[in-house]
């Protein structure tokens, strides 16, 4: 008799409902606001397991979104749905947090603690500029202005990064973009050619995705290829490589214990069973990092997850593989051991499924389970949060796992295991340096505004510095696709500013 089957049905945790909501109004005043969206989703997830739960929930986890504000969402939504649960939280943002909320509710469920869990997250983002635009006032919830918010990413992020634009996500990613490419040996042509076409197999899977934002299988070609719809945004991101935020969109996870799940009288066919998970994170500062070609963090998760699939990646019947830029599904794919055919998601991806910002992975464990019910043994959701920062794993199966769900599942010692000292950050540098990473940030018009070196010194220390925009010959240098400018020599100068340059020699 295996672990699980001598396990008491009330400690083993399945999930049994999924539901999403996509609001495309014609009037925005007619739009739905996120705490409309959640209840939308929660009903049609209590609806798709065929049990009367909802009331019955004993643990509420709140994807954290951005598109509008409420005093007290747990409050607002516990009322809404008439329900009391001992466990409510409204998380931080991270887009790894669906997943990590749906592992948590499993671990309390295996620890006996409850016996329903509800997670669910949604934004309304798109409708909120529209009203924005059009001067219409909302007739929503009145928006908290008084709320507390999570600390914006330049509030952790060292000055200088701010300074030159290189302290949000679309302009941080292309840095590890750049360093992986050329730690893999590829040129920038190559490496715009494999991100156009994994991005492409994300964009055919959300045109067959009902619940997608965009509905068009979009070429290769066309997704990497500057054009007026389709800017730059920072070297070498395009708008259609880089994450869509707006976008209406809800999704609601329901998770029983299996016991739970009989007495409610749900179909055996409906149970995907939470086999286990991981998680770890990288320094919250990314320059604070040892270096930009892979993520220790990430391996380390990945790599517990392989290892419930006895090692190898190709185990996995179907995977989402978090998609905000192209630089984290292909770092996951080599961890994984996977090849350059691999199939990355069962959602769409944030680009062309959408991405309600943090709660983009609810809607990926909606379409993986229809997916394990449909066929497959074995599932895997990987999701990732901040800059590289935050990393979870969760593998699913319709199969029962062989041993009782682990309740210890950081595997941050592995990550720091391998984690070499970082270089001391200097912001005052002369003489020769090599090229660590690079993006260039462009305006709305397509633009360059500058560009941005990240260097290490003759002394090792790492420096950021400079690229103006009317040095077009070092601009043609970092943008070259034939040679990447990663590794290449160079020396720094101060402005008048004070702030540091560097040109190629």
């Amino acid at each position: 008799m295996s672990a699980s089957a001598a396990l008491s049905p009330d400690r083993i945790p399945v999930i049994v409902g999924v539901g999403e909501v996509s609001d495309h109004p014609a009037d925005p005043s007619a739009g739905l606001e996120p705490i409309d969206l959640m209840v939308a989703a929660l009903g049609q997830a209590e609806q798709d397991s065929g049990g009367a739960l909802l009331a019955e929930v004993q643990s509420l986890d709140i994807v954290n979104f951005l598109s509008w504000r409420y005093h007290d969402p747990v409050a607002l939504l516990c009322a809404r749905l008439g329900i009391a649960p001992a466990h409510a939280c409204y998380g931080p943002v991270g887009g790894e947090s669906p997943i990590r909320y749906i592992h948590e509710a499993a671990k309390r469920i295996a620890r006996g603690e409850c016996g329903v869990a509800a997670i669910c997250g949604a934004e309304a983002q798109s409708t909120f500029t529209k009203a924005e635009r059009a001067g219409v006032a909302l007739p929503w919830t009145p928006f908290a202005h008084e709320a507390p918010v999570s600390p914006r990413a330049a509030s952790f992020q060292k000055p200088m990064a701010v300074t030159l634009g290189v302290a949000k996500p679309v302009t941080v990613y292309p840095l590890y973009e750049a360093a992986a490419s050329a730690h893999w040996g590829q040129t920038p042509r190559e490496a715009r050619a494999e991100s156009g076409e994994l991005w492409a197999r994300y964009a055919a899977v959300a045109a067959q995705n009902p619940n997608a934002w965009l509905k068009r299988a979009v070429p290769a070609d066309e997704i990497v290829t500057p054009s007026p719809s389709n800017r730059l945004i920072a070297w070498p991101y395009t708008k259609l490589m880089v994450a869509n935020p707006s976008v209406n969109q809800g999704a609601a996870i329901l998770v029983t214990s299996l016991a739970k799940a009989r007495e409610a009288g749900i179909a055996e066919e409906k149970l995907i069973y939470v086999w286990g998970g991981a998680s770890a994170e990288e320094p919250r500062d990314y320059l604070d990092r040892d270096q930009f070609h892979q993520s220790h963090a990430q391996n380390a998760v990945l790599g517990a997850a392989m290892d419930m699939a006895e090692g190898d990646g190709r185990a996995f019947d179907a995977i989402e593989l978090y998609s905000c830029f192209p630089t984290v599904p292909k770092m996951a794919r080599r961890t994984l051991k996977l090849g350059p055919d691999v199939q990355p998601t069962v959602t769409g991806g944030l680009t062309f499924f959408g991405a309600p910002l943090n709660a983009y992975m609810a809607h990926a464990a909606c379409a993986m389970v229809r997916r394990l019910r449909g066929g497959g043994r074995l599932g895997l959701l990987y999701g990732q949060g901040g800059f590289v920062t935050k990393h979870h794993a969760l593998v699913l199966s319709p199969q029962a796992a062989s041993a009782p769900l682990a309740q210890d599942t950081s595997v941050q010692a592995e990550a720091d295991r391998n984690r070499r000292p970082a270089p001391p950050f200097v912001t005052e540098a002369n003489g020769p340096a090599r090229v660590e990473s690079f993006t260039v940030i462009y305006g709305r018009k397509g633009e360059v505004e500058h560009g941005v070196a990240m260097l290490r010194t003759a002394e090792n220390s790492r420096a950021l510095a400079r690229v103006p925009a009317d040095d077009t010959g070092t601009l043609a240098c970092l943008t070259d696709l034939d040679r990447t400018p990663v590794g290449g020599l160079g020396d720094i100068s101060t402005a008048a500013d004070g702030i540091l340059e560097w040109r190629p020699r």
